[in-house]
């Protein structure tokens, strides 16, 4: 089958290039960039200097290295690659190369001050948008349909997120404020939902700013199986610590199992128990853990031992994404599990709007064609898939951004999380991270196998 075949298969023309209205796609590519800096701005604009050159922990860097660093990358990629420009500041290109220097090591470096940081990331930002006004949306793979300012918000969004979970890790008090989602009613609906049996489209050829480990569209085979309405709640994951499945080595795998009596793991991420009483801290705040909310701070461990103890497992990541996209009454795979259109505040919760996830049912409106709900935003989602390339995948435009991390060693998320941007976050975007990490927004549905 060939990519024009997937790409009709799935309801997208073939060539999206075809017929472009530039104009749109240069105001996307500005809106998107300006949205990527404001929330960067926030972010490092609600803490003084001396946490802003801080390192909360080994796992993350100090802010100013990612502030500075989206300023670089956006300098490499768009006015280098795609700008033709000088280099501005090549003698600070290896500071801010993360491959170059793990997170721990990163306090130690020469790093520019905060106002420095600002001020070079908002000059590039200036000389960027000259090159945007110009650019043609045309030519080799970078620069076709404005994929490089593309790449460039995502990844400006990926880190405001990672700066997200720095802020979620920090002590002191409330740095960030945002609305809670809107109350819903207890959600009473069905427990899973049967996704039939059969093959559908998993992947991407035609999404212009998908990443190369979301490419080529392929088909796959998937056995009917049963997932979750929505994400296991705080509710249903406190019953399987009620029930001792912290200290029960039936329900862990023996790396699982070693992980959790090593690091004295008994509860997720910044819960604790106090006066008989479930607390959890959430970026600065400390309350009593809401019980209809997606669990969250979990790592893959501990979903896949919830799942054991549940008599049911974690979804492969060809479910989930079945269960996300496959419109089984078109027969076609969709961008989003509500259709194709771009997400609105009706369907998910994405982009920082609340700091927290919604409760479990919310957003009917985005739910899936099988009734499956709250697929996208919230948190993300751990599945039992192992990171690895899709069939015919092409490592582009670097192979640091995914190819090297192909393997065992890391577990596929899917779905976002609350933390999420948009334009960072669709049916085929792929996360990863080894199986110990639950600093991330990281929650899970279950799955069973099966059409009864």
């Amino acid at each position: 089958m060939t990519d024009a075949d997937i790409a009709a298969d799935a309801g997208i023309p073939a060539d999206t290039s075809a017929d472009i209205d530039i104009e749109a796609l240069r105001q996307r590519a500005l809106t998107t960039l300006t949205t990527a800096r404001d929330r960067t701005a926030l972010l490092t604009s609600c803490v003084d200097e001396p946490e802003l050159t801080a390192q909360v922990s080994p796992l993350m860097s100090p802010l100013v290295w990612d502030l500075a660093h989206i300023g670089n990358q956006e300098e490499l990629w768009l006015l280098r690659a795609v700008g033709g420009r000088d280099a501005m500041r090549p003698d600070i290109d290896g500071l801010y190369d993360a491959f170059e220097h793990p997170r721990s090591e990163r306090p130690s470096l020469p790093l520019l001050p905060p106002e420095e940081a600002r001020r070079y990331a908002a000059e590039v930002r200036g000389r960027v948008t000259d090159v945007l006004e110009s650019h043609a949306f045309r030519g080799d793979r970078l620069t076709d349909m404005g994929f490089a300012f593309g790449m460039v918000a995502q990844h400006e969004q990926q880190h405001d997120e990672t700066m997200l979970i720095t802020h979620q890790l920090r002590t002191g008090p409330q740095a960030l404020t945002a609305p809670d989602p809107e109350p819903v009613p207890l959600f009473t609906g069905p427990s899973e939902v049967l996704v039939p049996g059969g093959p559908f489209t998993m992947g991407t050829s035609t999404e212009p700013w998908a990443l190369d480990n979301e490419r080529p569209a392929h088909r796959r085979e998937v056995a009917s199986f049963h997932i979750d309405t929505t994400p296991v709640t705080n509710g249903a994951y406190l019953a399987f610590i009620e029930d001792g499945g912290y200290d029960d080595p039936r329900w862990w795998t023996t790396e699982g199992w070693a992980h959790i009596r090593r690091n004295s793991v008994t509860a997720p991420g910044f819960w604790r128990r106090e006066a008989g009483q479930w607390l959890r801290r959430r970026f600065g705040v400390t309350e009593a853990v809401p019980l209809d909310e997606p669990v969250v701070h979990v790592c893959w461990y501990e979903a896949d031992a919830y799942a054991r103890w549940a008599g049911r497992r974690l979804p492969t990541e060809a479910e989930w994404e079945k269960a996300a996209r496959h419109d089984p009454t078109a027969d076609r795979s969709m961008r989003y599990p509500w259709g194709d259109a771009d997400p609105a505040p009706e369907h998910a919760n994405l982009g920082q709007r609340h700091l927290r996830p919604a409760p479990a049912g919310s957003y009917p409106a985005g739910e899936s064609p099988l009734g499956v709900r709250q697929l996208i935003g919230d948190v993300w989602e751990w599945t039992s898939s192992d990171f690895l390339p899709y069939p015919g995948f092409r490592a582009f435009p670097y192979k640091e951004y995914s190819e090297v991390f192909f393997g065992p060693e890391y577990k596929v998320l899917r779905g976002g999380s609350f933390a999420v941007d948009e334009v960072a976050c669709r049916g085929t975007f792929r996360n990863w991270d080894y199986p110990i990490r639950r600093q991330i927004f990281s929650g899970f549905r279950t799955a069973r196998s099966g059409a009864v």
